[in-house]
């Protein structure tokens, strides 16, 4: 592409990022506000293990943030979303609806179930699901009998749709629940990297049946390991609390187990440290929108690239930033990866499209030319909420 200059990405991230930084990383934690003391106390009390006050703290708090009426905390969101996808009712042989450019968790998940990933294809406006090409898909291959969305060129039902908030933004969610509702498909969120983006003012993770979240080390708010699901059914929030302790019927000293149950329990010494990192949400959100907004503006200028920012409908939180390239310059993404790595500034590309991976290679899927087109061109960049201080 005339004037494109792959060294010219490396001195906007210079100029966007704080220079006496050292080497950058994708996206590290911050811990200023009560993580010590309030693992401290765990620690004090002993109470460090899979019950405690801060686990009720943690669930009530994550419940009060997002909107939604219910809040299980897990030890990580791969378990939440298996445990979502179970509640939702998919089952051995079920087909459900992904997107091919996601984390392979997502994909990762629906075989934990047995069931199959069935991939859709991605919109560049939100990196997530193309709503309209999903409509023309199930319109080809779907039919509905018994009151079940079937994929008549496999015989198997479609039970679901699972949209993956990309990087923390908002996937267009209307037009997804408008096909769920006409299809018969339960919409499950994976809303992993998405914690306090909002979509049309309302959080993600609330439009769904239910949704996952994840606090891995690299997210918006980390637990060190954790996840949660979400609901606003009182019935599967209390038989996602179930499932998840194993199944155990309460009793002060039987062991009864009334199901096939998961050890995906949430340490109370991890949800301590969850609490003191809600305390400091806004301040992290704030710090990462700031960050974007110097991201978009340094690379206004830049030719050959753009900086991918928030749909209109939508409030980010600007998990992992992003840039992509235009199409002619997308040869030039790996040596762009490697001359920023090498001067001390971490860059990473998209994952790997799940239809390419050996185990989801067999995998019903339609048309992936804009998953693929996006894989190609993407380019995430440092993102901690620190890097946004000093312009919050």
């Amino acid at each position: 592409m005339t004037g494109f200059d792959a060294e010219a990405i490396l001195r906007a991230l210079r100029n966007a990022l704080p220079a006496e930084a050292g080497r950058i990383g994708l996206h590290e934690p911050c811990f200023a506000g009560n993580e010590w003391p309030y693992v401290k106390d765990c620690l004090d009390t002993g109470w460090v293990s899979s019950v405690g006050s801060y686990v009720d703290r943690f669930e009530r708090e994550l419940a009060e943030f997002t909107g939604a009426k219910h809040a299980v905390a897990v030890v990580n969101g791969t378990a939440a979303l298996h445990v979502s996808l179970l509640l939702a009712g998919v089952l051995p042989g079920d087909e459900v609806i992904i997107p091919s450019l996601t984390f392979v968790a997502t994909a990762n998940a629906v075989a934990y179930c047995g069931a199959v990933p069935h991939f859709a294809d991605s919109d560049e406006a939100t990196l997530g699901i193309d709503p309209e090409k999903l409509a023309e898909h199930l319109s080809t291959i779907a039919e509905i009998r018994g009151g079940d969305c079937v994929n008549r060129h496999t015989g198997q039902p479609i039970r679901g749709v699972v949209p993956m908030h990309t990087f923390g933004h908002p996937v267009d969610l209307d037009p997804l629940v408008e096909l769920c509702n006409k299809w018969n498909l339960v919409l499950v969120e994976d809303a992993a990297e998405s914690l306090g983006s909002l979509y049309k003012g309302r959080h993600t993770g609330t439009f769904g049946r239910l949704a996952a979240l994840s606090f891995n080390g690299n997210k918006v708010l980390t637990t060190g390991g954790g996840g949660a699901i979400l609901t606003n059914d009182e019935g599967l929030g209390k038989m996602a609390k179930h499932l998840t302790t194993t199944a155990k019927v309460p009793h002060r000293w039987e062991f009864f187990h009334d199901a096939t149950g998961y050890n995906y329990r949430l340490p109370n010494i991890n949800a301590a440290l969850g609490c003191a990192q809600l305390e400091q949400l806004p301040r992290f959100l704030a710090q990462k929108r700031a960050l974007a907004a110097r991201y978009r503006e340094t690379f206004r200028e830049v030719q050959g690239v753009r900086f991918f920012c928030e749909p209109s409908f939508a409030a980010s939180n600007y998990w992992l930033n992003a840039l992509l390239l235009d199409p002619p310059c997308a040869s030039a993404r790996d040596d762009i990866l490697e001359m920023t790595d090498k001067n001390g500034i971490m860059t990473r590309p998209a994952w790997t499209p799940m239809h390419r991976l050996p185990m989801y290679q067999e995998c019903p899927r339609m048309d992936l030319s804009g998953a693929e087109d996006i894989g190609r061109r993407l380019i995430n960049i440092p993102s901690s909420p620190a890097l946004g201080v000093a312009h919050a």
